[in-house]
């Protein structure tokens, strides 16, 4: 009701100075949208760093995705067929089968048969030195993943202090024509890079727990080839 009256009386004074009866237009009332883009490019430098770190850890997650899932197919019958080999005394076609299979496993059992003949510690001395060394290479790069998922959120706080540091100081500088708005936008920039570091960082550790996974299954797969081709050395030799 106050609002009608308060309408009335402006088109009454305005009809008094000008004679005539306005027309009143509407105002657009359309909500700005956030926009993503502007969002990474008011967040500054610090969303820049955030998204190399980013193409980092997604090339090492697919990466590694692939190496890993190519290391874990095996031929279940490969211990089998080199037991069928060995007990033949065909040594040279089993290290030859190991070659063609190429992976962590074969290899292991490669190196395992060449060392035939030696003491049994040799031998599985010599597998778990070669298994140690295919381990490091399907963990190459993890450390590097597990560093920016906890490293972008840390990377993003600071990138939300300076923002506050430089809100703060623009609000000092600007003497009596204080606005809230002066505050808010420097918040609302800051703000930015905070949910850019969580983004990445969530994001890598999920990928990085996966490729932990993946790679604890390639390694039992190792263990159990490894203890086969054990048993197969202890069997008694058949007359």
């Amino acid at each position: 009701m106050m609002t009608l009256t308060l309408l009335t009386a402006m088109q009454a004074a305005a009809e008094t100075v000008t004679g005539e009866n306005p027309v009143l237009t509407p105002v657009a009332s359309g909500e700005p949208e956030m926009n993503l883009f502007d969002m990474a490019c008011k967040g500054g430098w610090i969303m820049i760093v955030l998204a190399l770190m980013s193409v980092v850890a997604f090339y090492i997650f697919f990466e590694r995705a692939a190496a890993i899932r190519k290391a874990g197919k095996e031929d279940p019958l490969f211990m089998e067929r080199i037991r069928d080999y060995i007990k033949s005394g065909e040594i040279k076609s089993a290290i030859n089968y190991c070659r063609m299979a190429n992976t962590p496993s074969a290899r292991m059992i490669e190196k395992g048969i060449t060392r035939m003949g030696r003491p049994v510690a040799d031998v599985q001395a010599a597998i778990e030195n070669t298994g140690n060394i295919e381990v490091a290479k399907l963990e190459n790069g993890l450390s590097i993943m597990a560093t920016i998922s906890s490293g972008a959120p840390m990377i993003g706080f600071l990138g939300t202090v300076l923002g506050m540091v430089r809100a703060f100081w623009n609000m000092a500088n600007a003497g009596n024509n204080i606005d809230i708005t002066l505050l808010s936008s420097g918040i609302y920039e800051a703000m930015i890079t905070t949910v850019g570091g969580l983004v990445v960082g969530i994001a890598a550790m999920f990928a990085y727990n996966h490729l932990v996974y993946r790679v604890d299954k390639v390694v039992s797969q190792m263990e159990a080839r490894t203890m086969a081709f054990m048993d197969l050395l202890n069997e008694p030799i058949e007359k």
